[in-house]
């Protein structure tokens, strides 16, 4: 059976992108595929073929939809063609990236009148909306992967696709890498952190829309609790100037982006992610195998996965008093005994990469009726 997968372009950062990795390392060991990534650029390819696209670029719209054209040229010499991009024309859409117009809903949530406005007449937007319903109203298109409930059923609503073509399947994380022994391995010394001190890692670019503010106000709550802040933003400054402003700049670590993710897994106690709008983050899945409670939004696909005060938290994006609350109880849980760790690990530990892998190849056969 002959594959294509296409995403844009490889991003370490980028969790979109490590699924679209450890699906394609995956789905390469299996002798009954004939994997092909179409991509601008990408990593080095291991055991897949690589089909590079792409057109100058001009502009951030034009360079979208320049991709999109190239790439559904070759659409036809594919059995299946699983796009990771609103691309009208393929027969699968994974929905890694969630709905463009639900992201734009919740991202109003904290943007001024003027920016609002100013946004509605966005041309990028406009096309990026265009083509979601395009695709998504395309004949072509066979079935959409959904990585949470959330996502699934807010396709359903907007678009009108049925259940048999909207099919569930949630990130694999390898759970023999992310594991409670990362613990092992940890940065407090380096960092200066108390061994016994109750640390909170975030792990994410976009510190806007993956909510450090509101991560940063919970903090300052809590004198004894520390906060390490991982992933690249072009305006981490002003999040740098927000926790001097708070007076928590000593126990709040700005790590930048990290090469070896794991180590802050280690250093850290939970996670906290109060995102405005996140279909199914692949570290809540990496920090849940690593033993991490969670603290998360509404809007974030992970949080079907939580049960209150067991294995982390839910409150809406912007509800800063609620992530205080709920500090607090994680907080009391500790000093309680309650086992955070091996709650939030038998959480993730079901879903392995080779779940994932034997999900899709299921889902394939299926639609090619073998």
């Amino acid at each position: 059976m002959k594959l294509a997968i296409v995403r844009q372009t490889y991003n370490p950062n980028g969790g979109a992108e490590r699924f679209v990795s450890r699906a394609l390392n995956v789905l390469a060991q299996d002798r009954e595929l004939d994997v092909t990534l179409i991509a601008r650029q990408w990593e080095n390819a291991a055991g897949w073929h690589t089909l590079t696209v792409n057109p100058p670029f001009r502009n951030r719209q034009a360079r979208e939809a320049g991709f999109a054209q190239e790439a559904a040229r070759h659409f036809s010499a594919f059995d299946l063609v699983q796009s990771h991009e609103r691309i009208p024309g393929a027969s699968v859409f994974r929905a890694g990236d969630g709905v463009h117009a639900t992201w734009l809903e919740q991202y109003n949530r904290i943007l001024p009148p003027l920016k609002r406005w100013a946004q509605s007449f966005s041309a990028y937007h406009r096309y990026i909306l265009q083509a979601e319903r395009d695709m998504f109203t395309h004949p072509a298109l066979r079935n959409v992967i959904c990585n949470s409930v959330m996502v699934r059923d807010d396709i359903a609503r907007r678009f009108g696709l049925g259940p048999e073509q909207l099919t569930v399947i949630y990130n694999g994380v390898d759970t023999s890498v992310f594991h409670p022994s990362v613990r092992e391995n940890n940065l407090r010394d380096t960092l200066g952190i108390p061994q016994n001190a109750p640390v909170l890692a975030y792990v994410g670019s976009g510190f806007t829309r993956k909510g450090v503010s509101v991560a940063l106000n919970a903090v300052a709550a809590h004198p004894d609790v520390w906060l390490l802040i991982a992933g690249r933003d072009k305006q981490a400054r002003k999040f740098i100037a927000q926790a001097e402003r708070l007076g928590i700049a000593g126990r709040v670590k700005f790590l930048g982006p990290v090469d070896n993710i794991l180590q802050v897994y280690g250093t850290a106690d939970a996670l906290i992610l109060p995102t405005l709008y996140d279909p199914f983050p692949n570290v809540c899945v990496e920090a849940l195998a690593c033993g991490l409670p969670l603290m998360t939004s509404h809007q974030c696909g992970a949080a079907e996965w939580i049960k209150e005060g067991e294995n982390g938290w839910v409150r809406d994006a912007l509800d800063v008093a609620g992530y205080q609350q709920a500090i607090s109880q994680w907080l009391a849980g500790r000093v309680a005994g309650q086992d955070y760790a091996a709650n939030a690990r038998r959480t993730a530990e079901p879903y392995t990469l080779e779940r994932m892998a034997s999900e899709l190849q299921s889902l394939y056969r299926n639609l090619l009726g073998s």
